[in-house]
């Protein structure tokens, strides 16, 4: 021991925590490459969600982590729906509710990048659970899919509403091309001639 009282080994760090350390640079390295490329990310999401469905209709079972699942799921497509300032409990400036106001951009509370990430990670999550047998809890499905389209239903309601009062749209389709003002055409010119 040297004079601190600190080992030899304390100095340096161990080789599992500098494979961990690689490891988990190489996996963000993996995640900030994909963020521009939202199609392929979302194609892959969608295989993800196609095996985790085969797995769970041939297995015929784990029906309570897919509900937990599916809740899960609408929490994350509210708080996507959602802007990231609420404008009922906002005192400052809101979003603009007539053309003359200033434009301001819809900024979400759950951005797109996160709500893939949170949606895949989910999904690989029950995937690994549907391995394990004391999660497949014998339930009656359909009881549990009723009482979530009644939840979908109920809380997409209010979230409309609240679209609607509060006058937002959460997505846009593509950059908006202003044409700025007319110029006088040939006939307004032409007419005004004796």
């Amino acid at each position: 021991m040297n004079a601190g009282g600190l080992g030899d080994t304390d100095l340096k760090s161990s080789p599992l925590s500098e494979w961990t350390h690689t490891v988990s640079r190489r996996y963000q390295h993996i995640l900030d490459k994909s963020t521009p490329h939202v199609l392929h990310r979302w194609i892959g999401f969608a295989v993800v969600v196609l095996i985790y469905a085969l797995r769970v209709y041939f297995v015929q079972g784990f029906y309570i982590v897919t509900y937990g699942l599916g809740i899960y799921i609408l929490q994350l497509f509210l708080a996507f729906l959602s802007p990231q300032v609420d404008p009922e409990l906002q005192d400052g400036p809101t979003l603009p509710t007539h053309g003359s106001e200033e434009f301001r951009p819809f900024v979400r509370r759950l951005p797109e990048f996160k709500f893939w990430y949170s949606l895949t990670r989910a999904f690989c999550i029950a995937f690994t659970l549907t391995f394990f047998s004391m999660f497949d809890v014998p339930v009656f499905w359909p009881i549990l899919l009723f009482y979530w389209l009644v939840l979908f239903v109920s809380t997409m309601k209010r979230q409309i509403m609240h679209m609607i009062k509060y006058r937002y749209v959460p997505f846009t389709f593509g950059k908006q091309k202003y044409t700025g003002k007319k110029a006088a055409t040939v006939d307004d010119a032409t007419a005004t001639r004796p």
